[in-house]
This record gives structure tokens, sequence and C-alpha cells, in this order.
């Protein structure tokens, strides 16, 4: 195997500096101004003698207190760019904004609002407007910051009509041969079908000479585009303000969650945290987010942790909603609401709305432009990485115009460690679901990473657009269950009680790897999970995207249910749950440290080469560290368990019954016409069958089989539940016989259903017989081994007193007593 070197807190970000030059990707590209000062006009210092907490954004604010700025005339119609970087070198930093406004109309044309004076603000403008470049000195001591102003003409680019389209994919080999293919997937997903974006008739002709057969959703998304803004233009002007605990009635752009987030700290000084993570951008953005608890300055709390973060994708614009909309939630409810007084004091919220600030300033600011050029960009997905593009001239370029188009970049949710280079993502430079160069290559994967690293995030959601569903780990099949299976199961139902979704595995909607919480629930044991939001496009109506699936109303799935926001909840009630985590008691002196440490390597999938040849895993290593700084007397430290999920063993069970006897799958008379559409919708053969339970029987597995004689015959076979779901499948091709396997059936009633796919022109109808349902016991456990937490108690001025080694499983407790009495 071999190995990535990804151990310190700054290799990431370093690993990745070396693999851009190596490209020839100009350095400045990761915040350095000196590229955009080639092409920038204005000036060069804006100075204010003091500070006023204001939104920049909101208005041109000429010399008012903490404000500076001048204008400028666009030189090209095209993209304007305004960056602010601190004066001072010396590593101290206030906060400055940035905002540019067009003079004649007043309205909004770039923004950026970050927690620091690192400020990369993006717009569209016309030749020869004249604009209004605006810092604010939000808070800090520095009088002055550097500014630049970039255009960027607009190359003449000709739009091809991109389309929704629902691909058939009725079996698992078709659904891992089409993400193979690097079209453009949704998370959207049944079992026989896979939506995928085509962009232009070349896609389309593409999608059917592989194979695949697919029926259009939408037919023109640029026009699809413009209808759903004009309704939202419609919904902001009627209402004054929503039922959203913030009281948005419109999606927001990337300055709108910096400053709101900061604002909700500087009223909230003592219950909200902001929070810089460890790297910038590849733009140069910061990535920030919010902590919130009573006295949330005090990180090392020992209070279990609820990351909930969104916008890996850049265009899922509802993730990053719902998390904002969250935060408010937890902020307006403290001390109002007894429930949320009590989960809020008793746990530490971490909330960042958007992990990928480049793709979505891209994809948001491309709806403000308005053309049919811009509206490919408002479909980006992946960051802005230049990395592994195959010329020089598709490395160049700024992202919002880039040469290489809105697919330069990487896949975030494919890019983390966990089984990294497997199936399920791409290799291909411009592939949507590209996985990167190597496990943790980007640095808005690496910032996750070291935030997860450094804390005890022992509870994880992960939001995305769009599907309908809760996913849980493992995202491959070949997996296997981990042993927190039945915990995960429960876990994940009593959250889509909530909004309504299907609680699956993850690998249910097709294998994937490299993503968040394949990484972060394996190696850290924090119960870890996606939610795929709504169920009809990437963002929506707002009124329809936000509204009714953060509150739950119609026509969310979650209507009259709660929606996300009781779902999230009950994510939190999990995390105040100390049977869901670990924990670390004893007694210690107030004011020393006490620190828990673990490092280990972990292996890859193999990884599959760009020519489809399947290499050998990598390792990549972690460090996990975190601290408690100690009360005096007593403590109650919540962790996650010492041994990770990945060593832990694989979830089984031994048999509390008999296995269940085969039951006999009689044909019925007659032949079902062919059927190469909806299998349940159209010609079918239905034939019921039982799964027996307690006590009377206990069934790991349970196989439906059907069997004919001639291979060129196609018969497929659907299990459907006494509900109506599809819960087991099998629509193979070039075979004689369809085996549908169900894992762990529930007791009931369930029905195979039988389609005629297709039979041999001028021959006989070949029929099918049944050997009948057959069933297998349950697969016992496998054992894994004990990892344990190494404790250090540090003294105050930092030299070691005690050091322990800790085994503690979920749900369990330690009790180390007078942990700094003496070394062990």
């Amino acid at each position: 195997m071999g190995t990535v070197d990804t151990r310190g807190r700054k290799a990431t970000h370093t690993a990745l500096l070396v693999a851009l030059a190596a490209s020839g990707v100009t350095i400045a590209t990761l915040g350095d101004p000196a590229q955009d000062r080639a092409a920038a006009a204005g000036k060069s210092t804006l100075t204010a003698v003091a500070a006023q907490a204001r939104k920049c954004h909101e208005a041109p604010a000429d010399r008012q207190r903490g404000v500076d700025g001048f204008d400028i005339t666009a030189t090209s119609t095209g993209l304007v760019r305004a960056r602010l970087d601190p004066t001072d070198q010396r590593g101290r930093d206030s906060d400055w904004d940035v905002a540019v406004f067009d003079k004649a109309t007043g309205r909004l044309v770039a923004a950026s609002a970050g927690f620091r004076s690192h400020e990369v603000a993006d717009g569209f403008v016309n030749a020869g407007d004249t604009l209004r470049v605006q810092g604010c000195r939000f808070a800090g001591n520095a009088h002055r910051v550097n500014v630049s102003v970039t255009f960027v003409a607009q190359p003449p680019a000709a739009s091809e009509k991109a389309q929704l389209v629902a691909v058939s994919t009725p079996t698992r080999a078709d659904k891992n041969e089409l993400i193979r293919q690097d079209f453009d997937l949704t998370e959207a997903a049944t079992d026989t079908t896979v939506d995928v974006i085509l962009h232009g008739q070349a896609d389309a002709d593409r999608l059917r000479a592989a194979g695949f057969g697919f029926t259009v959703k939408i037919d023109d998304l640029a026009d699809h585009i413009a209808r759903t803004r004009e309704s939202d233009r419609r919904y902001a002007a009627q209402e004054d303000r929503s039922d959203l605990p913030s009281g948005r009635t419109a999606y927001r752009r990337l300055a709108d969650y910096d400053y709101e987030m900061k604002d909700l700290a500087r009223r909230h000084p003592t219950l909200v945290k902001p929070i810089t993570l460890a790297y910038r951008s590849i733009e140069g953005r910061d990535i920030d987010g919010i902590e919130i608890t009573p006295n949330a300055g005090n990180t090392a709390d020992g209070k279990p942790v609820f990351l909930n973060m969104g916008v890996h994708h850049a265009r899922e614009w509802p993730s990053g909603e719902s998390a904002m909309e969250w935060a408010y939630d937890l902020v307006n409810g403290y001390g109002r609401d007894q429930r949320t007084t009590r989960l809020v004091s008793a746990t530490r919220a971490i909330v960042v709305p958007i992990v990928n600030p480049d793709g979505f300033s891209v994809s948001r600011e491309a709806t403000e432009r308005g053309d049919a050029a811009a509206r490919a960009y408002e479909y980006k997905r992946k960051n802005c990485s230049p990395v592994d593009a195959p010329t020089p001239d598709l490395r160049e370029g700024l992202c919002p115009l880039t040469p290489a188009g809105p697919r330069r970049g990487t896949d975030l949710n494919r890019n983390y460690g966990g089984f990294w280079g497997g199936p399920g993502a791409s290799t291909n430079w411009n592939g949507e679901t590209y996985r990167g160069p190597a496990p943790f290559s980007e640095p808005e994967v690496g910032s996750i990473r070291e935030l997860i690293a450094g804390r005890q995030v022992t509870n994880l959601i992960t939001n995305h657009t769009y599907s309908n569903l809760v996913l849980r780990p493992p995202g491959v099949l070949a997996t296997g269950d981990p042993v927190d299976e039945p915990l995960l199961y429960r876990l994940g139902e009593e959250m889509a009680d909530k909004n309504g979704y299907n609680n699956i595995r993850s690998w249910q909607l097709y294998d994937t790897t490299g993503t968040t919480e394949d990484w972060s629930y394996w190696v850290t044991g924090g119960l870890g999970y996606t939610f795929e939001i709504g169920g009809t496009e990437f963002h929506p109506p707002f009124e329809v995207g936000v509204v009714a699936e953060y509150l739950g109303r119609a026509p969310a799935a979650g209507a009259g249910k709660g929606g996300n926001r009781e779902a999230y909840f009950a994510m939190l009630e999990s995390t105040a749950n100390a049977a869901h985590h670990a924990t670390i008691t004893g007694r210690a002196p107030a004011g020393w440290t006490l620190r828990i440490h673990k490092e280990f390597q972990t292996p890859t999938s193999p990884v599959i080469g760009s020519d489809g040849t399947v290499g050998p895993a990598l390792m990549y290593s972690d460090v996990l560290d975190s601290t408690l700084k100690t009360p005096g007397g007593q403590f109650a430290w919540h962790v996650n368990p010492s041994t990770r999920p990945y060593v832990a063993g694989r979830y089984g069970r031994y048999p509390s019954a008999p296995t269940q006897g085969a039951q006999p799958l009689s044909n019925p008379d007659g032949v079902p016409a062919e059927n190469t559409g909806s299998p349940l919708d159209g010609p079918h053969e239905e034939i019921p069958f039982t799964v027996e339970g307690p006590p009377a029987a206990d069934n790991g597995e349970a196989h439906v089989r059907i069997e004919w004689k001639n291979s060129d015959v196609d018969w497929d076979l659907y299990i459907v539940d006494a509900q109506g779901h599809v819960v087991g499948q099998s629509a193979t091709g070039g075979t004689n016989f369809e085996d549908a396997v169900l894992i762990d059936p529930p007791p009931g009633t369930y029905r195979a259903v039988v389609v005629n796919y297709a039979q041999v022109p001028d021959q006989p109808v070949d029929d099918w017989t049944s050997p009948g349902v057959t069933f297998q016991p349950p697969k016992p456990p496998l054992p894994g081994v004990a990892e344990a937490w190494t404790l250090t108690c540090e003294r105050p001025g930092g030299s070691i007193a005690a050091v322990h080694q800790v085994v503690v499983g979920r749900g369990g407790a330690v009790d180390l007593g007078d942990v700094c009495r003496h070394r062990k």
C-alpha cells in the first residue's frame, strides 16, 4: 500500500500548494492578490479610524463611520472581483467587509463579509457601469486594509439546452456503470432510476450510445430556472417575513451568511462563538461557522458536539439555508423555549452553512447575472480547484469565468479519506463526481477534517439536495454494516419520522466513496448522516425548498410531521444522550488540562485508475486530539468511543428462533405482455409470500428466485412490502434466472412482482418457474479489536502529571478517580 502523509495540522494545505505549483497554477489563486493586481484598477488601501458594526452590503454608506470607498468604471462586460487583504503582516487581523454597488441603480453587485479581512467578492457588470467600491471596518484595531479590483471580460459563449432526465437503472450494476460514464448525476435515485443533468445534445447522444434509456423530467432547465426565480421574486414581494426562525423570504448570498453569523455572535456574545476554519478556500475565502452553547468561548468544556453542515455541493442552496435556520432556531429559543434551553445547555452545536464558498458564490451569483450562459454556472457542483486539468488554458482564469467552464474542480463529497478511490467517484478532472488527486487534497475538506479531529463531534449531519433521504453509513455495500447499525437505523428512523424522508444505508442510493460521514463515522465513531433535502430539484422555489422543508409544510414530505427542524432536534436529543456516545469521569484540579489523543492509519479503497485498472489502497494518517479544561473537582467529559468503528468489527446477530422453511412461489396462469417501462405500473404478475418472525422464525436473508430456459429471454423481479415500497430487486439481463435478496427482512406480507421484460421474437414464450422463497439464518457478528484513548493530565504550565490508557465503548462510562494525582 502507498501512504498519504496527512498527519500534521498544515500538511494537507501544504500538499495542495505543492500539487498546484507542479501543475503550473499560480499560487496567488490561493489567497495572494498578486494575480488580481495584474489587471486591477482603483485604490490600493482603504482607511477608517473607527470600527462600526454594520451590514456593509445593505446600501452605500459614503462618509459614515467606519466606511471608506471609491468609484470605478467597469472596463469590460463580465466579472468584477473586489478583494480585501489585511495590511498587518504580523498576523494580526481585524474584520473588514467589502461591497460593490452600481451607482446608477443602487443595486448590490458583489459583497463579502467574512469574520476577518480576507474577502473575495464577485459580481457581473456591463462595460461603462460606474461602480462604488465600499470597505467597512466592522470590528478590530486595523485602520487600513488592502484592496484590489479586477475586471475580466466575459467570453462569447453558446449555451445548449440542458435537461433533467431520469435514467433507467434497474440494477446496481446499471447504476455503477452510469457512474463510470461521468455524467452529471444528482443524488436523486429510485430503485430503478437515477436523475441526471444532460448538458446539451452531445450528452444525450452519449447516454444513448452507452445503452441507457431515459425519460425527460425537465425539458429546458434554463426556462425552468427563470420561472423558479420569478416565483421567488413574487414570494418575497408578498411576504414581509416568513415563518422561518430568521424570517427570511429569499435565498441568501454568500455575504448574507457570514454577516448573519457574526451578527448573531455580536448580539449574543456568551451564547454564540464565531469560528474560522483552518484553511482558506482555493480562491482565498475564509470558511466560517458558529458554535452555540452557554459560555460558548470555552471550547474545551467537555460537552458532546453536533456539527450541522451545508453546501458541500455549490448548487444545493437549501442545504445551507436549513443549517442557517437551525442556528437561528437555537439562538432564538434559548431562554424562551424549555426544550431548546435544555438541549443547548447540555450540548455544543456547531453550524457551518457553506463548506464550499467558492463554488457557492459562482452558483449563487450566476442567477444575478441572468443570461443563458450564466445558468450553466448556476448548476456548478464542485469547488474551484484547477488541479488535474490537462492543459494550462483550462487551469487558468477566475472560477466564475474559467475557460474550463463550471465543471472544473473537485467534488468535495468524494474527497474525504473514507474509502477514497473506490467506486462511485470519477477519475476524470471534469467529471461531476471527480474525487481529486488524493484524499483530503482540497482545503475545504481539510478544514472540516481539522474541525472534527480537534473536537468530540459525537453527531453530524451534512445536508445536500435532493431525494427525500436520510442516508447512513456505509456508502459501499461491500463494506458491511458497522457494529452500530441498530443504533444508526433507529436514529435514522427518528429523524425520518419528522421529515418524511426514506431512511436507508447510503449504498442503497448507489455506491459512493470519499464522502463526509464515511470518513467521520468510521474513524471517529461520531454518528454521521446525510440529509437529501426535498424531492424535486437542487434549489426549488424558496417557499418550497426552504420554508416548507424546514418547517414541515406542504408540499414537503414532512408536512404535518415537523420537517427538518424537528429532525435536527431529534439529532440534538441524540447528542445529549450519553447512551449514544461515551463518557470519561473523574476528579481534577481547577484549570488543569486533560487531553485525549489517538494516531492511526486507515486504508483507502483499492484505487481505481483513470484507465479502469485497480491498484493498491493508500494509507492515510489521522490525528484525533481534543482537550478539557477542568472546572475543579468532579468532571464529566463526553467523548466518542475509544475504538473507531473501522476496526470494531461488523454488525451481526445470533438467531433467536429457527430459520423459516422454503415457501413456494407459484406462477399465475397466462403470460403478461412485455414491459420495458415502469415495472409496477405496466404489465406484470404479482405473487404474495410471507416472512415469519420470532418465535416462529428468525431470518437473516430471504432469497426470491425465478428461473427460465433461454438466457436471451429477460424476466425481471421486484419485491414490494406491505406499504408498497420496493425493498428488493433483481433485473440483471443475460442470465436465465433472477435472485432478489432481502437482508434481515421484517416479518410481514410481501409481493413478488415479475416483469416480462423481453422474449425472443418469433419463438414460443419462455415462461418462468420458481424453486420458491428460501431463507437463511442471520450472520453472526464479526469480531474486531479494541483501541484506547491516551489521556494525559497537564499542569497549568504544560508539564504532564499523569497518563492513562482509556478504553470506553458507546454508551459506557469510565471513572478515572483522581486523574491527575500520579502517572500510570
